[in-house]
């Protein structure tokens, strides 16, 4: 018997959510649960099928042990191990694919990128063969730079405070396709995916221990998660999630967004009901170099309106966070994916969080990426003084 596809099955779910029951579709948010579903099919042929981990250790050291085991879980979708290292290639890959042919221009598509993104789009361009051109802050991360050179992409280096108006010029002298990192509804659509294969893998190993099949655990809002935690810099993959979470589970899960400290403006945003840009209009030096973006016009609603906290964290404890998966679940991340594990491990989310969360709670955390350079990320204390200097 073949094993059953979690990407297929999450947009079956997603298909058979009516569009009265899309809090999505209610809201005017820019994507809905159907068009998770369409992203989904579309990027299936492309993206792999990324594993889910969970650790004891950490499981023993957020929630405690009770005498039949410990009092909760924590789910970690490692997209780390997708294509280019990051969930990034989920949306780079549906915007890119979802261009007819004939609408594409000559010069292909472009993007401004400090890796993932740039990483991602560039191999969705050599996939389906077309230019791309990536705008890079200069100072990105040299192993990101690198990779999307290795796939293709023609870089252009700009100062960081200039990269939007670097991309709009590019653009306007070359015709080229614009595909935002996190506000192209698009791209959210795309990361979303992530959350429709996360839920499907966890109900397979749920199912497998209570006997319950996914149709019943969608239909009766089972909780398959109490909570999901994602890192959030321009929003485009806690837009998506947030969506398919509200579509799957419904009303009671609770969708947390976790962010660097120095890079704040999501949990600003949230405080002031209005959307806040950097402080001092510079941008942040946070070490999870991934997250330095803004919530933009398509991304912010769907914070202000569908997610419940954003927990915030600091440089040190992203460091943490990182040494945590390196040293005991064995597993390469890089620090913007540290971020959501940093969030889970804070006291904030032990003294807060867990209060409005049932007992034994399932937690499911996204592992964003693992492209880090260990020249940079090692050895761990010197990391955190350099970010604290």
């Amino acid at each position: 018997m073949d094993a059953v596809d979690p990407l297929e099955a999450g947009a079956q779910a997603l298909e058979g959510v009516s569009e009265a029951d899309d809090l999505a579709v209610r809201l005017g948010l820019a994507i809905s649960a159907r068009d998770v579903a369409e992203a989904a099919r579309r990027i299936a042929p492309y993206v792999k099928r990324t594993p889910v981990t969970t650790s004891s250790t950490l499981d023993e050291q957020v929630f405690g042990r009770t005498d039949d085991g410990h009092a909760g879980t924590v789910y970690f979708k490692c997209e780390n191990f997708q294509k280019v290292g990051a969930f990034k290639f989920r949306g780079a890959c549906n915007a890119v694919f979802a261009q007819n042919q004939d609408d594409l221009p000559a010069a292909g598509v472009i993007t401004h990128s400090s890796g993932n993104h740039g990483q991602a789009l560039a191999l969705a361009g050599k996939l389906r063969q077309i230019p791309v051109t990536i705008v890079v802050p200069k100072g990105a991360p040299k192993a990101k730079v690198d990779a999307m050179r290795g796939y293709g992409a023609q870089i252009v280096e700009v100062d960081p405070s200039t990269r939007d108006a670097a991309t709009e010029e590019r653009v306007a002298a070359t015709g080229a396709l614009f595909v935002h990192p996190s506000n192209e509804p698009l791209v959210m659509a795309g990361q979303g995916t992530l959350l429709a294969e996360f839920w499907a893998q966890v109900c397979a190993l749920q199912r497998a221990s209570s006997g319950a099949d996914a149709a019943q655990m969608k239909n009766e809002l089972a909780p398959v998660f109490d909570a999901v935690v994602v890192p959030v810099g321009g929003g485009g993959m806690l837009s998506g999630v947030a969506v398919v979470a509200r579509a799957l589970l419904g009303p009671k899960i609770r969708i947390i967004a976790a962010e660097p400290e120095l890079a704040d403006d999501a949990a600003r945003s949230k405080a002031a009901n209005a959307l806040q840009g950097h402080r001092d209009g510079k941008v942040p030096q946070t070490i999870a170099d991934g997250l330095r973006t803004t919530l933009g016009s398509n991304t912010w609603p769907v914070v202000r309106d569908v997610v419940d906290e954003v927990i915030v964290v600091s440089e040190s404890q992203i460091v943490d966070a990182m040494h945590f998966a390196f040293e005991r679940m064995k597993l390469v991340i890089e620090p913007s994916a540290a971020v959501g594990l940093a969030a889970v491990l804070s006291d904030a989310f032990k003294r807060d969080t867990l209060q409005q969360l049932p007992k034994a709670p399932r937690v499911g955390v996204v592992f964003s990426g693992g492209n880090v350079s260990l020249r940079e990320a090692l050895p761990f204390q010197t990391q955190i003084t350099s970010a604290k200097a």
